[in-house]
């Protein structure tokens, strides 16, 4: 385990989980509270399991994830995040949020895989999410942001509905642009929740040769 050996909060937390994978490891116990090894090294593709093995036992040295045995019938290993580790959940918030003003916008095949828009309303939502109940259809995909809760598939009676494939929710996650989407419902409560995001940086171009 590597140390930067600075007295220094981000320092401090880089020691933790400025490797390679480690933050990816947190990103999808966020999604799943609690997963096996097997299913980290599937979800984590071109990580090896020598990799995934070290990051692992740094986050439990750090306390930042937990392995645990599932009760009978199930009787597995699994690792979920300690309540020190659930805290990275508004770090990894506010860092998607930053992180994707230099990703492209999404192709539509072969960047999303099933399933993705629950664990992306996770991420970039809030924890302290406003009370709005707010249904994504994106695609063939459904999720809902249920009063500060994401939840798989629809709810009864949402405030509003978002309707738009996956560029839509792009448009509208990256740049808030609330016409690039329908909305079926009250728009207000939408705008509630775009406003409860992190204010939009504005993104460097790259150098040129």
């Amino acid at each position: 385990m590597k140390s930067y050996d600075q007295y220094c909060p981000i320092a401090s937390a880089l020691d933790l989980v400025g490797e390679r994978w480690s933050l990816l490891i947190v990103r999808e116990l966020l999604e799943d509270d609690q997963l096996r090894y097997s299913d980290l090294h599937a979800r984590l593709d071109g990580c090896g399991t020598n990799i995934l093995a070290a990051r692992l036992k740094t986050l439990e040295l750090g306390g930042v994830v937990r392995r645990k045995q599932l009760d009978p019938p199930a009787a597995s290993w699994v690792y979920e995040l300690t309540e020190y580790g659930k805290g990275l959940r508004e770090v990894l918030h506010v860092l998607a949020h930053w992180g994707a003003r230099s990703l492209r916008p999404p192709e539509t095949t072969g960047d999303l895989e099933p399933g993705w828009l629950a664990g992306a309303l996770r991420i970039a939502l809030p924890a302290m999410c406003p009370s709005e109940r707010i249904e994504f259809r994106i695609g063939d995909e459904i999720a809902s942001a249920d009063a500060g809760k994401v939840v798989a598939g629809a709810i009864d009676e949402p405030d509003a509905t978002i309707v738009g494939n996956s560029l839509d929710f792009y448009r509208l996650m990256v740049e808030r642009d609330l016409d690039a989407v329908a909305v079926d419902g009250n728009a207000d409560a939408v705008r509630a929740v775009l406003a409860s995001l992190p204010p939009v940086p504005q993104a460097v171009a790259a150098p040129t040769a």
